[in-house]
């Protein structure tokens, strides 16, 4: 495996963790592909995807294009005659032209157990359907979204309390993993990758900020859910007396039937919110501009006897 001729695509932290597997078997890429650098933090500073950032410390070489359609592109890729290019989490759309450069294709690291969640946010939604369990799919890519053959899928347990961000970083880890594992044999052609069953397929759609508002008339376990899949982003939220709070953390509570959003209770432990059905226990909260605080130390800052959320 260590002659083999990869070309790595990818940009967060979950494209990282395969990347650093990749390295730590013994596979370094001919180069890598990654999302052109982008503004971000309060000084909206010009700043480099974790990817680019380890490549250069490893000098790996690494293209930045702002899409991969041109022919400049494609012939470049064609230069190197990989064997494969391996992609996670990359952000850009693989044409087909450039889908059929590889000599063994391209291979995606997805991060649900396909056909389970297609698309753009799988671990937010498995999270949001109240699945048990997710995993990390290795697709041979074609040209459909997150439609190609699996060569291999892993699985683990969905934590009852586990965040999206908690579950991210799991995947993350098992990405890698799966990846070094099967790569010998999918580069050999001694793996087939088995067609998916289109009938059992879900879309994960792309987050919008809306989505993660909480409406206190639905059921406590939807609104727990959805806490725990919009942290860290773009964090579950309501509006409090002129502002935007952020809940990060909750629970679910017992408490008698009362209006949607009646504030129940206030204790070292949080606070209880009646739900539509059921009631929540706000356990971390946020006010704008500030920090995360215990819901205790939140309602410290209120006089919340009585009142809605």
């Amino acid at each position: 495996m260590k002659k083999a001729r990869v070309v790595f695509a990818g940009t967060p932290d979950f494209a990282l963790a395969s990347l650093k597997a990749l390295i730590s078997a013994g596979v370094t890429p001919l180069t890598v592909l990654t999302q052109p650098d982008r503004r971000a933090g309060r000084g909206k500073k010009m700043t480099p995807s974790p990817v680019k950032t380890f490549s250069n410390t490893h000098e790996i070489s690494v293209w930045q294009p702002h899409s991969l359609t041109s022919a400049d592109v494609i012939a470049k890729l064609a230069a190197l005659a990989p064997d494969l290019v391996i992609v996670s989490a990359y952000g850009l759309l693989l044409p087909q032209e450039f889908l059929d450069v590889p000599r063994r294709g391209c291979l995606n690291v997805h991060a649900s157990l396909l056909p389970r969640w297609r698309g753009a946010a799988p671990i937010q939604a498995a999270i949001l359907s109240g699945d048990d369990e997710t995993g990390v799919s290795l697709m041979r890519m074609e040209a459909g979204l997150d439609t190609g053959a699996v060569f291999q899928r892993s699985s683990l347990a969905i934590g009852p309390d586990e965040s999206a961000g908690e579950l991210y970083d799991r995947l993350a880890t098992l990405g890698g993993e799966v990846l070094v594992e099967n790569l010998a044999a999918i580069l050999d052609g001694a793996m087939t990758a088995t067609p998916q069953d289109e009938a059992a397929a879900t879309h994960a759609s792309k987050i919008k900020k809306s989505d993660a508002v909480l409406r206190w008339d639905q059921p406590a376990t939807d609104l727990h859910r959805l806490i725990r899949a919009y942290d860290p982003v773009p964090g579950a939220r309501f509006e409090f007396r002129g502002e935007d709070i952020k809940c990060w953390r909750a629970g679910l509570a017992e408490g008698e039937h009362q209006k949607a959003g009646k504030i129940l209770s206030v204790d070292k432990g949080g606070i209880v919110v009646a739900c539509g059905d059921g009631s929540l226990r706000l356990t971390q909260l946020q006010r704008p501009g500030r920090g995360r605080v215990t819901a205790a130390e939140f309602a410290s800052q209120f006089d919340l006897q009585d009142d809605c959320f």
